[in-house]
């Protein structure tokens, strides 16, 4: 991915330097998963009493590698605000540019506390993406999904998730919860989420040129990667459809696919009776 020199975005927040403090954790197991228990936040509790402090600023050891890490970072959130700016000025709205939360091993946020192991996510109460940069490492060992590419695809994936915010889909999928549709709308909120994230490579590459060889295989590998059935076999041994809240290996790859070869909204609604079978 083609990603030196260009802008960084100013809507990153450096939490690295800061402590984990109390409250209770979130939930962990793949970078998505607090989309679920931000469904439980919206529809009762109340999410500012979760809200604690977190200090700033990077470590005062930050090595080489974190800190390219962190620019890279930088670069593709400020390509995420470029595209939805326009998207969302092209449909005569105003994008509401989140911010990313820089963490290393737990955060407070407005979902409540979290822990590395839980992956990166987005928090609606609060308009955030968090993330600990090593996760980008486990992406490579445990998901077998390295490259640039495969990094920028997760970061578009939670931008992806407070697109939906802006845009009702979560609300939506909140009021499913406890019904028997609950997961099933869960799953089409993430797969919404991999469509966004393909639209916003779409764009990103008409405008800026950002693709080198190899990269799209790499945002679908890592989009294959995190499928339920793929996590479920690995993990249990065996696969239960019924309790998919993310999507098969093929839907995932496939609905990014579709984002970044259309470039169009109006082919991402996976809530749509049109995409039953999705």
């Amino acid at each position: 991915m083609r990603w030196q020199g260009r802008r960084e975005s100013g809507n990153v927040e450096d939490r690295r330097g800061g402590g984990f403090g109390g409250g209770k954790l979130a939930a962990g197991g793949g970078f998505g998963v607090l989309a679920v228990i931000v469904i439980a936040l919206l529809t009762g509790q109340d999410p500012s009493a979760l809200l604690g402090g977190g200090g700033g600023g990077p470590p005062a050891q930050e090595t080489e590698h974190e800190a390219a890490l962190k620019r890279f970072v930088g670069v593709v959130l400020a390509d995420t605000e470029d595209v939805w700016n326009a998207v969302f000025r092209q449909n005569g709205a105003t994008y509401r540019e989140p911010q990313l939360v820089l963490y290393r091993d737990g955060v407070r946020s407005g979902c409540g506390a979290a822990d590395a192991s839980v992956g990166p996510f987005y928090c609606p109460a609060d308009g955030k993406v968090y993330l600990d940069l090593s996760f980008f490492e486990e992406l490579r060992s445990r998901f077998g999904a390295p490259g640039d590419f495969a990094a920028a695809y997760v970061i578009a994936h939670e931008v992806g998730h407070h697109v939906q915010h802006l845009l009702g889909a979560t609300e939506r999928v909140a009021r499913a919860r406890g019904t028997e549709d609950q997961n099933r709308m869960s799953v089409r909120l993430e797969l919404q989420a991999d469509f966004y994230a393909g639209l916003w490579a779409h764009h990103a590459q008409r405008s800026k040129d950002i693709l080198e060889q190899g990269d799209l295989e790499e945002a679908l590998r890592a989009a294959a990667a995190i499928g339920d059935d793929r996590l479920q076999k690995s993990t249990r041994g065996t696969v239960r459809p019924d309790s998919f809240t993310h999507g098969t290996s093929e839907q995932r790859a496939r609905w990014f696919r579709r984002g970044f070869e259309t470039g169009d909204m109006r082919q991402g609604d996976t809530f749509s009776p049109a995409y039953e079978d999705l």
